[in-house]
């Protein structure tokens, strides 16, 4: 049996450091589009946040099935945190 993969929050995109107008504020999860038991593709969406100026999906980089969930809705969330637990398929 392979091991789990954790999915954690990628790195924030490179404009936030310089401009900072789009992440101003904390950045919460907005919306969550999984839920333990969910088989995933790669690239799918698996939460969307808010930063006060715009949302923002987040994809994830493999395929699986959702084993655990470790954020919810209006929890805010920095880089490397992790999100999802997946199994692989």
């Amino acid at each position: 049996m392979s091991a789990a993969i954790e999915v954690r929050m990628p790195k924030y995109p490179e404009c936030w450091e310089s401009c900072g107008s789009c992440a101003s504020g904390d950045v919460f999860i907005l919306e969550m589009f999984v839920e333990p038991g969910d088989h995933i593709e790669r690239d799918d969406n698996i939460l969307a946040l808010e930063t006060g100026k715009v949302a923002l999906d987040i994809p994830t980089p493999k395929a699986g099935v959702v084993e655990s969930v470790h954020v919810g809705i209006g929890d805010v969330i920095a880089e490397g945190q992790l999100l999802i637990t997946l199994l692989p398929d």
